[in-house]
């Protein structure tokens, strides 16, 4: 069995993966990080030179090694549920948790990681409070309908968060975390 992390950028999927992973001694992966690592550039530059539909088709083939995996905490990229297919491997290879937090929160978390500004290329032409708008209204049918939970992550100490999540799971999959 996996975890796997969905939600929009910026909602804590890879810090809260990192943590949960390390809290439950299994293995921690970010889709989006291995992607960049095995093309050798940034998603940014994937989507400029390639477009958008080459970063989908290599994001749906990490995902199908991942689910391959087992005991792995998996961080997946926010448009990850925009393919059926992908929803349908990860909820055969686990448990799907929606990672929410308010629009504006996602705002000034993007700001503040300059990484986020770098490396990931906007979703719509128009302003990153319209974006976060337009991007979450199409979404969120599709994270409601992919997960076996969600958790909030505004303004909650990723402890706290990985607490909820494990406390859940184990209600789940009382037999999860058995040696």
């Amino acid at each position: 069995m996996n975890i796997f992390l969905i939600g929009y950028r910026a909602t804590g999927k890879t810090s809260i993966g990192r943590t949960l992973a390390h809290m439950l001694k299994w293995d921690f992966a970010d889709s989006d990080t291995m992607i960049t690592a095995d093309e050798g550039q940034s998603i940014t530059e994937i989507v400029e030179q390639k477009g958008w539909a080459c970063f989908r088709q290599k994001e749906k083939d990490m995902i199908e090694l991942l689910c391959r995996k087992k005991k792995h905490i998996i961080a997946t990229g926010g448009g990850v549920v925009e393919d059926f297919e992908n929803i349908q491997m990860m909820k055969k290879s686990g448990s799907i948790i929606w990672l929410t937090a308010d629009p504006e929160t996602i705002r000034q978390r993007i700001e503040k990681d300059e990484k986020s500004q770098s490396q990931r290329p906007a979703l719509t032409g128009n302003g990153m409070t319209a974006e976060i708008m337009e991007v979450l209204t199409r979404r969120i049918p599709l994270y409601k309908q992919a997960m076996n939970f969600h958790v909030d992550t505004d303004n909650r100490l990723i402890e706290t968060i990985c607490d909820s999540i494990y406390q859940q799971l184990n209600d789940d999959y009382p037999t999860i975390f058995e040696k």
